[in-house]
C-alpha cells in the first residue's frame, strides 16, 4: 500500500505524550490551534451541560448514594477527551457530534432509570410505560409501540460505565465469581449477573424481554436476572430466542414467530397495541441509517477515510441497537455527520501526519481501551477503517404500509435482531465469521487485520488457526491482540498496546510516528 501523507500542516501539539502524567487525567488539554481548541472546549462544556441535566432528574440524589455505578459518570468528559486525541478539522467535529449524541442518549437512559426506579424516583405511571430490554438486544420488536420506553438499565451499569472507568466492572466480576460463576466465562454477562446478584440494577418496568444475545454465558446471566425480576420484584419476563444459524432460510419462519410472540407478550402486559404507522415510520429511519452507514464506509474505502474508530462503532451501535428507528432525532445527527464526511473527503482531512497501513478490526473489542483505535493511527500510522461490531445491517427492510409488508415486517424485525452487534458474526456459521472478513478487507482496500482475541469468547478463539492460514494465503498482515473484554487486571491497557507495538517493530520492521505515546502511563487512569 502507498503511504498517504498529510498535505496540511497540523497546528498545535505534535508529540502527544507530553500531555500525560501518572495521574487520573492528563496534564492539560491538547492545543489544536485556536479554532479547533475553542471548538473542543465548547464541546467539553456541552458535555458538562448534559451531565448537569442528569443531576436535575427525578431520583438523582437517591440514586447517587444508592448505586455504585453512578459515580463513574463524573469521568464522562475525560472519556470523550480520549476519543478526540490528535484530531483536527472535520474529524474532530465528527467525533464530537457522534459522541455528543451517544452521551446524550446514555444520559437519557440514566434519567429514565432513576425516574422509574422503585427505590429512587418511584414514578409508577412512568415505570408502567417501560419495558426492560437487554443491553445487547435490538429493540426492533418495540418499533410499533410509540408510547412505550425501551429501558436499557444495563447500559449505565456495565456498557457505558466500563467505557468511562476501566475499574467499574471489577467489583461485580468478583461478586459473580464468589456466587459460583466460573472465572473463564465472558466478563460481560458475568458482570450483568454480578450487578443483579449485588442488587445494583434499578427496579422498574411493567415487563421485561430478554434475548439469547451472543453466547451461553449471556443465557446463564439472563437466567439469574430473570429469577430476581420475576420472583422478587414481580416483573414478568419473556425469553426471545433468535436462531443461531441466522443465515439459513429454514430458520426464518421460527424467528418471525418469536417476534410475534414478543409483541403479543408486551401488548398483554402493558395494555398497549401495536401501531403499524409508527412501525413503518421507524423502518424508514432504519433504512436511512443503513444507507448512510454504507456511504460512510464507501468514503473509508478511499485514501482519506473520515468517520472511523471508536466513535464509528459506538455511534452506530447506539443508533441501531438502542434506537432502532424509534427516535426522529438520529436522522438529523446523521445529516450533520454526512456533511462533515463529504467536506473532510474533499479537503483530504487526515487524523495524523501519515497513513502507512489500512486496517480492518475484527473480533470483540476490549471495552476499557476502545480509544486504542485512534492511538494506532497516531502512533503507528495504522488506520482502523471499520470494525466487526459496526458491520451489522446489510440490506434495507420494507418501509411501505401494505398488507404484504405487514407480514414481511415480522421477518424484517427478526433479521434486525439476528444481526445485532456481538452476534451477527459470532453466530451464523463459518461464512459470517471468517469469509466475510476477507470480503470486507478486499472492499476496504486493507492490507492489515487487527484481530481482537477476547479470551472469554469461545466462538472466535476456536477459529484462530483458520484466520492465520487464510491471512497468509492472501498476503494480509494479521496481528493478534489479546484482552479480557472489561477486566483490566488480566491485560492492562499498556499490555494490550504492547502486543501491537511488538508486532509493528518485529514483523513490520517499522518505527512509530510518535514515539512519545508508544508507552503511556494510563494504567491507573479512569
Amino acid at each position: 500500500m502507498a503511504i498517504v501523507k498529510n498535505e496540511k500542516a497540523i497546528p498545535g501539539d505534535q508529540l502527544l505524550g507530553c500531555l500525560y502524567d501518572h495521574g487520573k487525567v492528563r496534564k492539560r488539554r491538547e492545543w489544536r490551534g485556536f479554532k479547533d481548541t475553542m471548538y473542543d472546549f465548547g464541546q467539553w462544556l456541552a458535555t458538562w451541560k448534559i451531565m448537569m441535566g442528569v443531576s436535575m432528574g427525578r431520583g438523582f440524589l437517591r440514586g447517587l448514594f444508592r448505586y455504585r455505578w453512578m459515580v463513574n459518570f463524573l469521568a464522562v468528559p475525560h472519556m470523550i477527551d480520549k476519543f478526540t486525541i490528535g484530531q483536527r478539522d472535520e474529524i474532530l467535529r465528527i467525533t464530537h457530534i457522534g459522541m455528543g449524541y451517544v452521551s446524550y442518549e446514555v444520559a437519557g437512559i440514566v434519567k429514565q432509570c432513576l425516574r422509574a426506579d422503585r427505590r429512587c424516583g418511584n414514578d409508577k405511571k412512568f415505570s408502567d410505560k417501560c419495558v426492560l430490554v437487554d443491553e445487547n438486544a435490538m429493540t426492533s420488536y418495540l418499533m410499533g409501540f410509540p408510547n412505550l420506553i425501551a429501558l436499557q438499565r444495563e447500559i449505565p451499569t456495565l456498557f457505558a460505565a466500563n467505557l468511562i472507568n476501566q475499574n467499574s466492572d471489577i467489583h461485580y466480576i468478583d461478586v459473580a465469581q464468589a456466587f459460583g460463576i466460573p472465572g473463564d466465562v465472558c466478563p460481560m454477562p458475568e458482570v450483568e449477573a454480578g450487578v443483579s446478584i449485588e442488587d445494583d440494577l434499578v427496579v422498574a418496568g411493567k415487563c421485561a424481554v430478554q434475548v439469547n444475545t451472543t453466547c451461553d454465558g449471556s443465557m446463564l446471566g439472563n437466567g439469574i436476572i430473570a429469577k430476581r425480576l420475576e420472583r422478587q420484584y414481580g416483573i414478568p419476563t419473556f425469553q426471545m430466542a433468535s436462531p443461531l444459524r441466522h443465515r439459513n432460510e429454514d430458520t426464518q419462519k421460527y424467528a418471525a414467530e418469536e417476534i410475534k410472540r414478543a409483541i403479543a407478550f408486551i401488548e398483554e402486559q402493558t395494555g398497549e397495541k401495536w401501531d403499524w404507522t409508527a412501525y413503518f415510520a421507524a423502518a424508514k429511519r432504519v433504512n436511512m441509517t443503513t444507507r448512510n452507514r454504507w456511504e460512510w464506509l464507501d468514503v473509508n474505502c478511499t485514501p482519506y477515510p473520515q468517520f472511523f474508530g471508536a466513535v464509528f462503532s459506538l455511534y452506530n451501535n447506539t443508533n441501531y441497537m438502542g434506537n432502532c428507528g424509534r427516535s426522529a432525532e438520529f436522522p438529523l445527527i446523521d445529516e450533520k455527520i454526512m456533511k462533515l464526511v463529504h467536506k473532510g473527503y474533499e479537503n483530504k482531512t487526515m487524523l495524523g501526519r501519515e497513513y502507512r497501513h489500512r486496517c480492518v478490526v475484527w473480533g470483540v473489542q476490549p471495552q476499557f481501551v476502545i480509544d486504542m483505535l485512534y492511538w494506532m493511527t497516531l502512533c503507528w500510522g495504522v488506520v482502523p477503517l471499520t470494525d466487526m461490531l459496526s458491520m451489522v445491517i446489510e440490506k434495507e427492510i420494507a418501509e411501505d404500509d401494505t398488507p404484504e409488508n405487514r407480514e414481511q415486517a415480522y421477518y424484517d424485525m427478526a433479521y434486525l435482531s439476528e444481526n445485532m452487534i456481538m452476534r451477527n458474526h459470532t453466530h451464523g456459521g463459518y461464512q459470517m465469521l471468517v469469509d466475510q472478513l476477507w470480503e470486507y478487507v478486499e472492499r476496504m482496500n486493507a492490507d492489515m487485520v487487527m484481530m481482537w482475541e477476547h479470551m472469554g469468547c469461545k466462538a472466535l478463539t476456536g477459529m484462530h488457526g483458520q484466520f492465520e492460514e487464510q491471512a497468509r494465503e492472501r498476503g494480509i498482515k494479521l496481528v493478534w491482540v489479546s484482552h479480557d473484554l472489561c477486566d483490566p487486571r488480566i491485560y492492562s491497557r499498556q499490555a494490550i498496546r504492547d502486543q501491537f507495538n511488538q508486532f509493528m517493530r518485529t514483523v513490520m520492521r517499522e518505527e512509530p510516528l510518535d514515539p512519545t505515546i508508544e508507552e503511556l502511563p494510563d494504567n491507573e487512569a479512569w
